[in-house]
């Protein structure tokens, strides 16, 4: 798009001055000069830039969401900078629903702009999913997190995906030792992976709630409040039992060449957290 700057010389409106019209065609273009340090980036963008977008996970899911983006190219030693109106005016353009999952026609959209030798983009953004209570069926929107990193370097496409969720955990040491109850909180899990084909994600999250002493919602009604506290008592779970259970279960799947599974729990009872991560390279 050519921006047009106007300029009035001499004397106030309408006092007979020249009005100097540029296009950017005729103004210098200081980024494509050449660098004398001849010193390559690896990555030159913009970051923490905002956006509403349309966006899909999967074949079945679909949602308008609020997007937080950093779009990045290589730049060649010889040139001087890129050019970061285009990084934007590639998302003012892009009309169509995002595929989450495979970012690659962004990419290649980008790459179209600003040829580079590797162009890579970030995205991360909130997600929700109807979700019905166990007992009574009454339906609340649950968030979720999802964040994707993909590259395009010459011609190869790669994609890592982070889903993450919030399930209940109680301890089993405070059920051991106590007459009266356990204390309980809530665990914020995070997945990162990698795919073969596309993941439904809905199942990626039945598999971390699962794992957990009892999955989070965000509408409960007297008769699921008992069915949920009661689940988390008869499935205590340790913070390591959580990443084992949601690993065991990860690996029983043929869509996922590779995952990470960290989880943290904000305990009640200490001014910490307690936190275990595992990797798919670390099971035999």
């Amino acid at each position: 798009m050519n921006s047009v700057i106007t300029e009035q010389m001499g004397g106030a409106p309408g006092g007979g001055g020249k009005g100097v019209v540029s296009t950017s065609s005729s103004l210098p273009d200081t980024q494509n000069l050449s660098d004398h340090r001849r010193i390559p980036i690896r990555k030159v963008g913009v970051r923490a830039l905002e956006v509403p977008i349309k966006l899909k996970l999967g074949r079945d899911f679909q949602q308008n969401s609020i997007a937080k983006l950093a779009l990045s190219v290589s730049l060649d030693a010889a040139v001087k900078g890129t050019h970061m109106s285009r990084f934007v005016e590639l998302l003012s353009e892009n009309g169509e629903t995002w595929d989450l999952l495979n970012l690659r026609s962004v990419l290649e959209g980008l790459n179209a702009k600003l040829p580079s030798q590797a162009v890579h983009v970030e995205i991360e953004c909130p997600i929700f999913m109807n979700k019905p209570a166990p007992v009574s069926g009454k339906t609340g929107p649950m968030k979720y997190h999802f964040r994707a990193e993909a590259t395009l370097s010459g011609g190869d496409f790669s994609q890592t995906n982070a889903l993450r969720a919030w399930v209940t955990t109680l301890c089993p040491c405070s059920k051991a030792i106590s007459e009266f109850s356990a204390h309980n909180q809530r665990g914020e899990v995070t997945l990162t992976f990698t795919a073969s084909r596309p993941v439904p994600l809905a199942s990626l999250i039945g598999d971390i709630e699962m794992a957990a002493s009892s999955p989070l919602y965000s509408l409960l009604k007297r008769v699921d409040e008992k069915a949920v506290t009661e689940q988390a008592y008869q499935n205590p779970v340790f913070v390591e039992d959580l990443v084992r259970n949601i690993a065991e279960r990860l690996t029983e799947r043929a869509d996922l060449t590779w995952f990470e599974v960290e989880a943290e729990n904000f305990e009640s009872i200490h001014l910490h957290n307690a936190y275990a991560m595992l990797s798919s390279h670390d099971i035999m």
